[in-house]
């Protein structure tokens, strides 16, 4: 009897292993339908596309451009630049992150409305509204991004844009979705952009009473509830003036050069979405003064409670790091000096006087290169005899430097004779024997991006001067952005006087702008490709030997015409016969 027990245990025992052999045990996984009654599951669908957002952190692809290069010879923007850019290894990508995010965003979107998102009922549909909001908001904001690195023109010739999702997709879902044109994409977005506009307020602040409650809530909620969910606790999430942004950013790709064509919007239309965001900003007369140098020491670490300096539209929460300063200081500041801003951009800051360096008004002497220069240059750029660091050392980057941060002495030195001072918090200190970490956040939306949106578009709409419906001009906020930075405020900028009567002049003056004040957050890049410019420009560096300045090549670009539009992943065109490849690529 004993011995048939034990064969039955056994038997038990081998028929139970082999069942959990071919019947996969349960996962850990919630059904989506759980949501309705856990509202912080349903929640983290919502937060999940925020966790996405590509501008969390900073790409540095300026390395791609004439703005920069990398002593890193893996880093994949600098293989990108010099011809190894394919649609198989792409930096730029954003598909497979976007509709990640977006199909969050979907899921969340189809069950939002079943949630108890708070025992009492009207509070429960604040909150339904604030969310649904900010998923829209989001949505759009991810459309932006896939358009951005993949729309472009097929076979045919026709600028296409993505296939649109916006319901969940299961496992019975048809993949096999064809992209939808560059124009209907652009409409979802707008659409999006709408409902997001209606259900969020325009910040989020708290209110004192109950005549503030605004009208489509008044008399059902009262003002202490209004708080609990539109209040100041909420500061730093998604809201109608961030989706206003995202609209006029999405609105100066379009009416670009290389989309127009493939897009209804036109530049009046990109310079009234952006007119917007700054006329409820105070115009050209609420430029934060210290704009420029929003990331030093006594803008960032002033900051309390998710709130914004004047020139934050939206940013990421503050967090204390030093992985920055570690990545771009100069060797003698225990630095690898990653990235290395070129001369082609150096040139590209006028003198103080308001003028470019080729211009026979300039003043400029090449012997004493960097003396009356704009004060962005010294501001953003580390160049030969400037001081950075908690100690104010004095930086030698000349060829036959003592130190390693000269040209080319190590691995960690520059290429180019400079490094960079942007985003950098000079009070980091990486001596490890007294390493300290400082305040950072990264800027989603900077007011100056509207800026200079508006300028770019406004020129091209109005002219110079033209106003549309504004009270202010393309000449107007140029003026404003150089007079902060130090531009032309002894002489009247007599440049920016002269260029204003021209068009073909004011759109360069503008272009330039953009690319000195946005520098090293992300914009050269896709710059570059909308406005159909050379891409190839070579990068170049400066070499200094006994106070002779010597201007030396550092680093070709390696790109195809057709590359002004990103490629579709190739995993995605091999696995799916619908999906057209933009022109040029496999």
């Amino acid at each position: 009897m004993k011995r048939i027990l034990t064969i039955a245990i056994l038997a038990s025992l081998l028929f139970s292993s082999c069942e959990d052999m071919f019947e996969p045990a349960i996962e850990n996984n919630l059904e989506l339908e759980t949501a309705n009654s856990r509202p912080l599951y349903a929640q983290g669908l919502l937060l999940n596309g925020y966790n996405r957002i590509p501008s969390n952190s900073y790409s540095f692809d300026d390395v791609a451009t004439d703005n920069a290069v990398s002593n890193d010879k893996n880093n994949s923007y600098l293989k990108s630049a010099t011809g190894q850019w394919t649609s198989i290894n792409n930096p730029f990508d954003q598909w497979r992150n976007s509709y990640a995010a977006i199909q969050y965003l979907n899921n969340f979107l189809s069950l939002t409305d079943q949630v108890e998102w708070a025992m009492e009922p009207k509070v429960s549909i604040l909150f339904n509204d604030r969310m649904k909001g900010e998923a829209y908001g989001l949505r759009a904001l991810f459309m932006f991004h896939l358009l951005q690195a993949h729309a472009g023109k097929s076979s045919t010739g026709e600028i296409l844009g993505v296939p649109i999702h916006l319901t969940p997709e299961t496992v019975n879902s048809d993949f096999n979705q064809p992209r939808a044109s560059f124009e209907a994409c652009m409409q979802q977005l707008y659409d999006d952009i709408k409902k997001a506009e209606d259900l969020l307020p325009m910040d989020y602040e708290n209110i004192s009473n109950d005549s503030q409650v605004p009208a489509k809530y008044a008399g059902s909620i009262n003002f202490n509830d209004y708080n609990r969910v539109f209040g100041s606790t909420f500061k730093l999430r998604m809201t109608k003036r961030i989706a206003q942004a995202i609209r006029a950013r999405a609105a100066l790709l379009a009416a670009s050069p290389a989309y127009s064509e493939g897009s209804k919007t036109t530049w009046e239309q990109a310079a009234t979405y952006a007119g917007q965001v700054i006329q409820a900003k105070g115009g050209p007369t609420g430029i934060d003064s210290k704009g420029f140098t929003w990331y030093i020491k006594d803008v960032v670490d002033g900051l309390t409670s998710g709130s914004n300096p004047a020139e934050i539209l939206w940013r990421t929460d503050k967090g204390n790091s030093n992985s920055m300063e570690q990545d771009h200081f100069p060797p003698t500041l225990f630095g690898r000096g990653r990235l290395n801003p070129t001369q082609n951009l150096v040139d590209a800051f006028p003198m103080e006087n308001g003028y470019p360096i080729a211009d026979a008004n300039s003043t400029y002497n090449k012997a004493n290169p960097y003396d009356k220069r704009d004060p962005r240059l010294k501001a953003y750029i580390i160049v030969n005899g400037a001081t950075a660091g908690v100690s104010t050392t004095a930086i030698n980057t000349t060829a036959n430097s003592p130190t390693n941060d000269g040209l080319n002495k190590v691995e960690t030195s520059t290429r180019t004779g400079y490094y960079l001072k942007k985003l950098l918090r000079q009070d980091v200190n990486l001596n490890p024997s007294s390493s300290t970490q400082q305040m950072h956040f990264n800027a989603r939306i900077r007011m100056t991006e509207m800026y200079l949106a508006y300028a770019e578009a406004a020129n091209e709409a109005w002219g110079p001067t033209g106003m549309g419906t504004f009270t202010f001009s393309a000449y107007d906020i140029i003026k404003a952005i150089r007079r902060r930075a130090g531009v032309g405020t002894n002489n009247g900028d007599p440049y920016l006087e002269q260029v204003k009567n021209n068009k073909d002049e004011m759109r360069q003056l503008i272009r330039n702008e953009r690319r000195l004040e946005l520098c090293f957050e992300g914009f050269r890049f896709w710059d570059l490709r909308r406005w159909k410019m050379d891409i190839n420009v070579a990068a170049t560096g400066i070499s200094i030997t006994n106070n002779n300045y010597t201007e030396i090549p550092v680093e070709n670009r390696l790109y195809e015409t057709y590359m002004n539009y990103g490629p579709i992943p190739y995993s995605e065109v091999l696995k799916y016969s619908n999906l057209a490849q933009n022109i040029g690529w496999n």
